[in-house]
């Protein structure tokens, strides 16, 4: 085959896929709709401001990652995994049921409860996912199942985010969304019921509950392999990254372009399209191994990106309808061409991750991958908040942030010289 397309033909690869694909698309049609919804309608939901109310909404929901991955990864380690990701999906209907009271009441409240619960949901199946990868697929596939994983995930996350956007914009959009998420949530769930049983290497230690001893001991094992814990260090700032770029963009939008949330979908849904993209052609680039330059290449681009995006909104003035506007589809580039180099420079990293872990030890270090990626998650949105309520300028953040990425890609590239 000369693609991993096939793969998708598989019962060892598509039924993961489409329980994967569905959560993806749920995750990112409650959080756009909520987000799009007190970006343009904050008063009547809460006196938190619209710049500050995205960086919540991303908090919360990345804070279970933090607080329980530890504990999802020694389970999936103990329990078949294809078990577990049926018990998640069922988890996941329960979410969308409370969500439709949420909207239907207006509760800000009840509405971040289920940004936390759908963040429970993506803490529970992450080391499920990633780890039963390379129990299914030979290691000659790992490069192609990741970036199909990837770009099916950013493709969910770009048809969710445009639903969203897009159900928010109608009335009682939320109880809406909410309710269209359940079936999907229903449809995930039946999916899940074919991914081919997927049983934990034996292990002798006896299973001992202890919240922070399961976080340290994920994280001690994934130290353990220096090159293992520096990729996982290395997807942790493309997730910051990812984050920092996703919750500021509606506010952007409205403040600065002065569009409309179709605007923000839009540019979302390029973002996006843009990882899906750069996923794919990592796969073609790769011919099946782990290739450092492309990480490092991945890296670079993203932080020219990054400063000339950062100059762009920087320097911009609306002039007149939006699209006629030249310094608009600088914007609209940029933030595309960040997507591409975000795919080129994830997808290596992850199969990495896979291939140098051991299987009884795989589904605690993504565990640890989770963890990291939730810690510099957090500390973006709280340095996002901290900046912004201080009155510094969005632009000036992007910039740092961008400059940042290069100091990573060289990072990188010295350690890959030293291996």
């Amino acid at each position: 085959m000369s693609g991993p397309l096939y793969l998708l033909k598989t019962r060892r690869f598509a039924p993961l896929f489409g329980t994967q694909f569905l959560g993806a698309f749920n995750d990112n049609l409650y959080k756009n709709t909520l987000a799009v919804l007190l970006t343009f309608q904050a008063a009547e939901w809460t006196s938190i401001s619209s710049a500050l109310l995205a960086p919540l909404i991303g908090a919360v929901f990345i804070a279970p990652f933090f607080l329980f991955s530890g504990l999802s990864g020694e389970i999936a380690d103990r329990l078949d995994k294809a078990r577990l990701a049926r018990i998640v999906k069922v988890w996941e209907m329960i979410m969308m049921i409370v969500a439709a009271a949420g909207f239907a009441n207006h509760s800000f409240t009840t509405l971040l409860m289920v940004v936390f619960g759908m963040g429970m949901h993506s803490t529970l199946f992450g080391p499920i996912k990633y780890s039963i990868i390379p129990q299914h697929m030979k290691e000659n596939e790992l490069i192609g199942a990741n970036a199909l994983i990837e770009s099916g995930t950013f493709g969910a996350i770009l048809l969710g985010t445009i639903a969203g956007g897009a159900l928010a914009a109608i009335p009682n959009g939320g109880v809406i969304a909410s309710l269209c998420a359940l079936v999907v949530a229903v449809v995930g769930y039946l999916f899940s019921r074919y991914i081919p049983s997927a049983p934990p290497p034996s292990r002798e230690e006896p299973f001992a509950f202890g919240f922070w001893k399961h976080t340290t001991d994920a994280i001690a094992l994934a130290y353990r392999d220096r090159l293992v814990f520096l990729a996982i260090l290395a997807i942790s700032w493309f997730w910051l990254y990812g984050a920092l770029l996703l919750s500021q963009f509606p506010s952007l939008v409205k403040d600065l372009l002065m569009g409309s949330e179709g605007t923000v979908t839009w540019i979302l849904a390029l973002f996006t399209l843009g990882i899906g993209i750069g996923s794919v052609l990592c796969e073609r680039l790769s011919h099946h191994r782990v290739r450092y330059t492309l990480v490092v290449a991945g890296a670079v681009g993203m932080a020219v990106a990054g400063v000339d995006f950062a100059l762009g909104i920087g320097t911009f003035e609306p002039d007149g309808i939006l699209s006629q506007n030249p310094h608009f589809w600088r914007i609209v580039a940029d933030v595309t061409l960040l997507g591409i180099f975000g795919g080129l420079y994830s997808v290596p990293l992850y199969a990495l991750v896979q291939e140098r872990s051991a299987p009884e030890a795989r589904s605690r270090i993504i565990a640890a991958n989770n963890i990291l990626n939730a810690l510099f998650m957090v500390l973006g949105a709280v340095a996002t908040i901290a900046i912004l309520s201080m009155g510094y300028s969005i632009a000036w953040l992007f910039g740092i942030v961008a400059l940042a990425t290069a100091l990573v890609g060289s990072i990188i590239y010295k350690v890959r010289r030293e291996k």
